[in-house]
């Protein structure tokens, strides 16, 4: 069973940048298929990065493309959503999940989530 911790979130201007992090347990981590997600109040949760095993593969949402970079580090078990020039609208519960598929980036191919971490960008 993997257990997902996610911290870094916190309350940001407009413009600027936060790194979330994910941290796995229990688990082999490097055959995980990675992934996050955010939930805004009175949203559906939606995908906003996911990152292959190896780290090669990545996929964004295009709400994100080229502010949002994902990235892991295997030896450190740990999922990483960097966050640049961000706008009110990012403002959102940020969620990690892994899925053992060969790939995934959809939520119902994701297995095991993390409890999630508040991102707040004020304008």
């Amino acid at each position: 069973q993997v257990q997902l911790v996610e911290s870094g979130g916190g309350l940001v201007q407009a413009g600027g940048s936060l790194r979330v992090s994910c941290a796995a347990s229990g688990g082999t981590f490097s055959r995980y298929y990675m992934g996050w997600f955010r939930q805004a109040p009175g949203k559906e949760r939606m995908t906003v990065a996911a990152i292959s095993w190896s780290g090669v593969r990545t996929w964004y949402a295009d709400s994100v493309k080229g502010r949002f970079t994902i990235s892991r580090d295997n030896a450190k078990n740990t999922v990483y959503l960097q966050m640049n020039s961000l706008k009110p609208e990012d403002t959102a519960v940020y969620y990690c999940a892994g899925s053992s598929r060969f790939i995934a980036t959809r939520l119902y191919e994701y297995d095991y989530w993390g409890q999630g971490t508040q991102v707040t960008v004020s304008s």
